[in-house]
């Protein structure tokens, strides 16, 4: 990793003292023409308020022109809810028409973790983040990566609060969402600043707005992937693994997990389905302190990438094969190193549901 450049914040303490962070951060456009803002893939809604964030503050203290991209399909219900109801206006990054002149600003995401498809050669100015998950920071100008803090978009807010810039209910609905969507569940995994945050802007939010966003309506798919999910849910002590063999679209693992997590009995959520050639994983518990992302990246290992927070990671793999020999190999080898990682016995389990239930149910 490189040297810590001037504009350098790990873990919240600045590594060089004098101007705001947002100060130097803004500072540091003045040698470019444009700003270009990207996220990871399938963007959620903490990527998307932190790049409308940042769009709205340097569109208002400077005259640089600004372009929020979009890396892949947005699908989630609520996250298309979201782009729709406030009308972002975003770009598919495979269609940008890359300049010189532009600082390519990355939020909520690190450069070379496996969770982009745009050109890695690209040459990043910004590093904005909070999450563990390590990347490839070398050469990039600006880095400002917090992971004591619950969500991108809090970041965002202290810059915008710092600079004294007037938000419009539209940017303070997709912040707040942002954070909420981020430190939702119990144990609510948010800080002071994450609270800070959501009492500043709540006032600022259109309500309306946000419950239709909350409240946004669902694909006959969703339902579909719900029930492969449970029928194919074992239970391991307190661990349920869920399996999908054909994902309409990857964010629905994180659907199926955030909705396993509240079964009574688990601590721990995983849900894993095949989506085009990748095998998608999704995970959540429901304790506090249990490093997720640190478990989930020593169970995939060189299989592919993963990270996370404390209670919610992801990751995925590059499928060699999708014979079904090969792909119940993976299946077994990824519940074997599982069940390692949590101390968990490797017996036989019990299905969530059982099978004769299945069996009468569809006899009925």
């Amino acid at each position: 990793m490189a040297r810590p450049s001037a504009g350098d914040v790990r873990n919240g303490i600045p590594k060089t003292m004098g101007l705001r962070r947002s100060d130097r951060f803004l500072s540091g456009l003045n040698a470019y023409d444009r700003v270009v803002f990207v996220t990871h893939i399938h963007a959620d809604p903490d990527g998307l308020g932190s790049m409308f964030g940042l769009a709205h503050l340097i569109e208002t203290l400077t005259e640089k022109p600004t372009i929020i991209t979009q890396d892949g399909p947005i699908s989630r219900a609520e996250n298309r809810a979201l782009v729709d109801t406030l009308h972002l206006d975003l770009i598919p990054i495979k269609i940008v028409d890359w300049h010189k002149g532009d600082a390519v600003v990355m939020v909520d995401s690190q450069p070379k973790t496996g969770r982009h498809t745009f050109d890695e050669n690209v040459p990043l100015y910004a590093v904005i983040d909070h999450h563990e998950t390590p990347g490839d920071l070398e050469d990039v100008a600006f880095i400002d990566v917090r992971p004591n803090m619950g969500a991108t978009c809090t970041l965002v807010t202290k810059y915008l609060i710092e600079q004294g810039v007037t938000l419009t209910e539209k940017l303070a609905s997709s912040l707040y969402y942002g954070i909420e969507t981020e430190v939702t569940g119990y144990p609510r995994e948010a800080t002071e600043a994450d609270d800070e945050a959501l009492n500043y802007l709540f006032g600022l939010t259109d309500k309306d707005l946000l419950a239709q966003i909350r409240n946004a309506r669902l694909p006959h798919s969703h339902f579909e992937c719900l029930l492969e999910a449970l029928q194919s849910s074992f239970l391991y002590d307190r661990f349920v693994i869920s399996w999908v063999d054909d994902l309409p679209q990857p964010e629905q693992a994180a659907e199926v997990v955030d909705f396993m997590i509240r079964f009574e009995k688990v601590d721990w959520a995983v849900c894993c389905g095949i989506h085009k050639d990748k095998l998608i994983i999704s995970v959540r518990s429901a304790l506090p302190h249990a490093k997720s992302g640190e478990i989930l990246r020593s169970v995939v290992g060189t299989l592919g990438n993963a990270g996370g927070h404390d209670r919610r990671a992801g990751g995925c793999i590059s499928l060699a094969g999708k014979s079904v020999t090969a792909i119940e190999e993976l299946q077994a080898k990824l519940r074997r190193r599982f069940l390692k990682a949590l101390n968990i016995e490797d017996n036989r389990g019990r299905r969530l549901v059982a099978l004769r239930e299945m069996l009468q149910n569809l006899q009925s």
